[in-house]
């Protein structure tokens, strides 16, 4: 498995795309793309940025795959299975705040559940392919395109301490997001229920 990791960073941006792919798709990698456009970023900096956005592409070429998945099987299987009353308020939760659980662990890799998990809740609760996509986009530019900087101005060990050092900056900032974006939601629906009546 080294080896295949070796060989994709030898391939440089081509090596990111292909990684991120595998992991849009919610198979298992080696490093995942995350540590991949760090190293990438300072071994091949005239690339870097190029190699984020290729990351983003596949990571959004693999996930949209799992969506359909989702989207084809998955319906089926929840109008069949899951109709009782605790998976209809799921349902109804996941249709008012499925974009900002999408949304979160796209952009910070460090929510303890596996996107899969969110992109095949996507597909199957019939979120719009458009929305699905613009959402992750959001979240995976910045992470992406983001890290490679980081591994382009830093190097690989500067950017590894840097985010050792500002972990928990990190985990402060991702619950304030989080609390911010509910709460964004919640206003929303306060709004939608004043017109409508």
């Amino acid at each position: 498995m080294s080896s295949f990791l070796e060989l994709l960073k030898a391939w440089g941006p081509l090596g990111a795309l292909i990684v991120a792919f595998i992991d849009g798709v919610g198979l298992p990698n080696p490093g995942g793309p995350d540590y991949l456009l760090v190293f990438l970023g300072y071994a091949q900096p005239q690339t870097a940025i190029l190699s984020g956005f290729l990351a983003v592409a596949g990571s959004l070429a693999g996930s949209l795959i799992l969506f359909w998945m989702a989207r084809k099987g998955g319906r089926k299987y929840l109008d069949r299975k899951a109709s009782g009353v605790r998976a209809m308020k799921f349902r109804q939760w996941f249709a008012r705040y499925g974009m900002v659980t999408v949304f979160i662990p796209a952009l910070v890799p460090v929510i303890p559940f596996p996107m899969k998990v969110f992109v095949l809740c996507s597909g199957a609760f019939g979120v719009s392919p458009v929305t699905f996509l613009a959402v992750m986009a959001l979240g995976k530019v910045p992470r992406y395109v983001g890290l490679a900087y980081l591994g382009k101005k830093l190097g690989e060990h500067g950017a590894r301490e840097w985010l050792g050092a500002h972990r928990w900056d990190f985990l402060l900032g991702t619950l304030a997001l989080i609390a911010g974006l509910f709460l964004l939601v919640k206003l929303m629906d306060r709004v939608r229920g004043r017109r409508e009546t």
